[in-house]
Formats: C-alpha cells, structure tokens, sequence
C-alpha cells in the first residue's frame, strides 16, 4: 500500500551566489509550498552558513516535509519533499534553472510503503 511519495530532486550547475543567499532558496522552498498547495507547521528553520558557505532550511508540513541543501562551492542544491497526499507534477528542472541557474536537474520519485 502505497502511504506517500518522495522526491529527490538534485540540482547542479548552478549559480554559487543564488545558492549561498538564504532569501533566495528560502523563496524557491515557499514558491514550492504555494505552487503545490502543502500547508506547513509554523515557520521553515534555516540556517545560513559563514563565509563561502550554503544554506539549509526545513519546512514541517502536515503532508510531511520539505526541505534543502545547497552546496555553493559544488554548485549544487539538493532538496527532499515527502508527501503523503497526492501532488500535481511540479516542474522541477525549469524552475531551479530560474531560481538559481542550474543546468543539470535530476528528479528521482520512490514511492513510499510499496514492496520494491
């Protein structure tokens, strides 16, 4: 039985400035959020790191979870949303590569609680 669905969705490519600037990925995570109508438990916690480094963030959400990782000095961002509701198809590649330049997406969706 089928109790959810996740998606891994790994961005390379892209731009290291958009992937250090928290206001950035934090306005990609909630553009998720409104575009896929997922309701989420209080404020996303974040975390910028110093210097050189990227962001995390997390969004509880009564589905499940939203949440990213971005690597500048990689160019990478990487991202997991579980639900245990039915979604529509997001647009994962053209989004990221207008949020933060990525050139490279990779979308991987498991389905959650099926025998594999």
């Amino acid at each position: 039985m089928r109790v959810g669905t996740e998606w891994l969705v790994d961005a390379r490519g892209c731009r290291a400035d958009a992937l250090r600037d928290l206001a950035v990925v934090r306005a990609f995570l909630e553009h998720v959020l409104v575009r896929l109508e997922l309701r989420a438990v209080g404020e996303g916690k974040w975390h910028a790191f110093g210097g050189e480094g990227g962001v995390t963030g997390i969004y509880l959400l009564t589905e499940s979870h939203l949440s990213c990782h971005t690597y500048p000095e990689h160019g990478i961002v990487t991202i997991n949303l579980y639900c245990c509701r039915a979604r529509p198809d997001f647009p994962w590649r053209e989004e990221l590569a207008r949020a933060v330049g990525a050139t490279d997406v990779e979308v991987r969706v498991i389905a959650r609680g099926e025998p594999t």
